[in-house]
């Protein structure tokens, strides 16, 4: 799913870090983005089109998890 929509997350100002499943338990995710700003997430939290491919491709939404990280947090 992150392939076919990259260019789009790309523009929302998001970035991913990582994907993949848990080790235990295919059906969890664990999922690092960085964002640009806290508009962008918001961007994509609140992006219609994207909720609708997650869940298409078998998200369950409800059950996300969001951790912010501080200040000092940083990618290279």
């Amino acid at each position: 799913m992150y392939f076919e929509n990259q260019a789009e997350l790309n523009a929302l100002g998001a970035k991913l870090i990582f994907a993949g499943p848990h080790k235990d338990d295919n059906n969890k995710m664990m999922v690092l983005i960085d964002f640009e700003s806290p508009e962008a997430m918001k961007a994509f939290a609140g992006h219609e089109g994207l909720k609708a491919k997650r869940v298409a491709a078998g998200a369950i939404l409800e059950s996300n998890v969001l951790t912010i990280m501080g200040e000092e947090s940083f990618t290279e």
